[in-house]
């Protein structure tokens, strides 16, 4: 059966996600496409304000899905936290739901979906495990396509173009320094570097994540953490004495290369 190609972006809170759905549209046009957005429940506010105002601009609605759970839930429900190298969060909260999407395109609409990544040549290794995980797709493959190392010029800054000349403001995470905008800055992928920002940013919000690592910790009597240290767990009240006795500048420096989610 040939279906109907159907362009679908993988939209976020994320500049680069968002500018990749621009080019998909310019490309193929708003009849042919989808933005695409898989809700965890933990998103900063202005990662919203920002994907609305993007749409607005674009002309387009947000496909909307959500699971119901937030990652703490999700957490619980599996007894894995989880950390940079493996997470359960984004597998239900986001994958799961781009799943059961794409399978109401094909055997609800007759519609081909094609997915849409921002993701970038020094992630290359997320675009691998993309490109295939959607290979083998159930019982029929799913084509990706990743415009920033295949067709955009990655020369361009993309945060400029946004701000500039579509005169939208960034969300808020990336002004006050986080690499990415994934959970309102309580991603479990988040190494050294991000979890000094998050504490030195929004040190409630670190003291959250701290208290439901303690919590689990506690509950399921394991002894594992968010972060690692010499292939053993480094608590985040650990980190967190550490940031207060040693200084903050000197993990705000770390390049630990932080694993953003699927939808980025």
């Amino acid at each position: 059966m040939i279906r109907k190609p159907v362009h679908v972006a993988m939209y976020s809170g994320g500049a680069s996600s968002v500018y990749v759905a621009y080019h998909m549209l310019k490309t193929y046009g708003r009849e042919n496409s989808l933005l695409f957005f898989a809700n965890t429940l933990w998103e900063h506010e202005d990662s919203y304000r920002f994907m609305h105002e993007v749409a607005d601009y674009l002309d387009m609605e947000i496909t909307y899905r959500v699971d119901g759970r937030t990652p703490e839930q999700v957490i619980y429900d599996y007894e894995f936290i989880g950390n940079s190298r493996l997470v359960k969060c984004a597998d239900e909260l986001k994958v799961r739901q781009i799943i059961i999407f794409l399978e109401e395109l094909r055997d609800e609409h007759d519609l081909e979906p094609i997915l849409y990544f921002g993701t970038g040549s020094q992630e290359q290794q997320m675009v691998e495990n993309l490109k295939e995980f959607f290979a083998d797709f159930l019982f029929e493959p799913v084509e990706t396509r990743f415009p920033l190392i295949s067709t955009i010029l990655e020369e361009i800054d993309i945060k400029q173009i946004i701000e500039k000349e579509w005169g939208i403001k960034l969300p808020i995470m990336y002004k006050l320094g986080f690499s990415h905008t994934n959970c309102g800055g309580r991603c479990v992928r988040g190494g050294f570097q991000y979890y000094a920002q998050l504490f030195q940013t929004w040190p409630e919000i670190y003291r959250e994540q701290e208290r439901m690592e303690e919590e689990f910790r506690g509950n399921f009597n394991k002894n594992i953490s968010i972060l690692k240290r010499d292939e053993g767990p480094l608590t985040l009240r650990e980190y967190r004495d550490e940031l207060e006795q040693n200084g903050l500048q000197r993990y705000l420096s770390f390049d630990d290369n932080t694993v953003p989610c699927v939808c980025k």
